[in-house]
Formats: C-alpha cells, sequence, structure tokens
C-alpha cells in the first residue's frame, strides 16, 4: 500500500504511537507500506506552531527533516496539479490543508491515513488513524 500521513498521524506516530488505531499502526509497520508525508502537512504545523495551537519537543526542522529519512518516509512536494485538483474540491470541510491532502492522495493514487472524519466527505481512500 502507498499511504499519505496526516498531519496528525505524523505527530501521533513520532510522539504518541498508542493513539493510532490497531489498523494504522499495522500499515505503518507494514515494511510493504510506501509512507508519504506532504509539505503542506509540513506547513501547517509551522503554522500551528506560530499560532501556539501546536507545541513539539523539537524545532520543526528536526521534527521532519532529520526525520523523514530515518523513518523511510518519502516527502510529497505541492505541485500545480495537486493546488488544481484541491481548488477543484468542494469547500466543506473548508480547511485548506485538508483539501490539499485529499488532492494529493487522489492524484498520486494514496491512501489518506487520518483520524479526519471530515476526510470521509470527500471521495478519497482512508485509512482510519483512530
Amino acid at each position: 500500500m502507498r499511504g499519505l500521513l496526516d498531519s496528525h498521524v505524523w505527530l501521533w506516530m513520532l510522539h504518541e504511537p498508542e493513539r493510532l488505531s490497531s489498523a494504522a499502526r499495522r500499515t505503518i509497520e507494514d515494511s510493504e507500506t510506501e509512507l508519504w508525508l506532504s509539505s503542506a502537512s509540513t506547513w501547517e504545523m509551522g503554522i500551528k506552531l506560530a499560532l501556539g495551537k501546536l507545541r513539539i519537543p523539537v524545532p520543526l526542522l528536526d521534527l521532519v527533516g532529520a526525520r523523514l529519512d530515518r523513518l523511510g518516509v518519502a516527502p510529497l512536494h505541492v505541485t500545480h496539479a495537486h493546488a488544481i485538483e484541491a481548488s477543484s474540491l468542494p469547500l466543506n470541510p473548508g480547511d485548506p490543508f485538508d483539501r490539499m491532502l485529499v488532492a494529493q492522495a487522489r492524484i498520486e493514487g494514496l491512501v489518506l491515513i487520518t483520524a479526519d472524519r471530515r476526510i470521509e466527505a470527500y471521495d478519497v481512500e482512508v485509512c482510519r488513524a483512530d
């Protein structure tokens, strides 16, 4: 399977793996699973840090940069095709980061690993993380 980690799933994976569902944990730990983290998730975490809505024990660069390689998670960069797809999605839910992840998952053929039930309103394959 090829899975795209939602921002909160990335954080849980690193700091609170007990919050992950058994299905999500199995998927993440399966050596056959290709895991991806979107640059949109890094941007979202940076914004939440700046607003005081997120606290992490290390700088964001350490949380993402160094750990991607170490954990075998591939970076997924935002492209123009992703942006166009995201802009074509319904605004409900209105979170632009969620819509970007949905767009990326759809275009790249990835399963979105998330606990956000609002994502289920979109036509995208989901692995429930809670």
